[in-house]
């Protein structure tokens, strides 16, 4: 059976890293696969990214956030997750809907029943098989991820323009995103599987490995 499994967190949890280490798990084991992010995951989800992360725009409504994310998430699963779950690949993606309600909704303070709505109309409401929130205090994450060494799933120069726009967010807005998560992992503990990334990668991967184990047994060996 296919899996559609997610990695979540803060810009510098490490689960970036640990989504790229799950999958060269599997292709050493032979099992197919398809990894991914969000936003972007598609020619046109990417074009999406790239207005989404540009730095010059500064600040941007919550709401018109919402909407470009979905966006391009209704295009990523009608042309990339769900094709794929369909030949029988498991998905790796890098944020899905957990993010939108963690940063849009918590950070930014949109409304949760719009990001329902928009969820329902864009997504269907989807729910990955199993999400994997990778969780460290805010401070450490910052001090992770800010600067030349904070890369991202998409395209160079929009990994870049991420850094630009989001790092202007203070302390409290990372706070806030944080505890959104934390909020969504408490509602679902059986979706969810968090992981302390506060420590050393060695220690975070075996967190992951036992995280999968049941899914995707491949990633123990």
């Amino acid at each position: 059976m296919p899996y559609f499994i997610t990695f979540e967190g803060l810009d510098g949890s490490g689960k970036t890293t640990h989504l790229r280490r799950v999958s060269g798990r599997l292709e050493r084991a032979g099992v197919p696969h398809r990894v991914s992010h969000e936003p972007g995951g598609t020619p046109l989800g990417d074009a999406v990214r790239a207005v989404f992360l540009d730095h010059r725009w500064q600040a941007v409504d919550g709401v018109v956030e919402l909407l470009l994310v979905f966006a391009s998430r209704r295009q990523h699963l009608l042309e990339l997750v769900e094709p794929a779950l369909a030949r029988g690949e498991h998905v790796l993606c890098d944020r899905f809907t957990d993010s939108t309600r963690a940063y849009q909704g918590a950070g930014r303070g949109v409304d949760p029943a719009i990001v329902d709505a928009v969820d329902r109309a864009a997504t269907g409401g989807r729910t990955p098989d199993r999400t994997l929130l990778f969780d460290l205090p805010a401070e450490l994450a910052r001090e992770r991820g800010s600067g030349p060494r904070r890369t991202a799933a998409g395209a160079a120069g929009a990994a870049k323009d991420s850094a630009d726009r989001l790092d202007r967010e203070g302390l409290e807005f990372y706070r806030r995103v944080r505890e959104g998560f934390l909020a969504l992992a408490r509602a679902e503990p059986d979706r969810f599987r968090l992981i302390d990334s506060a420590g050393s990668r060695e220690e975070t991967e075996a967190q992951v490995v036992r995280a999968l184990a049941d899914l995707l047994p491949e990633v123990a060996r």
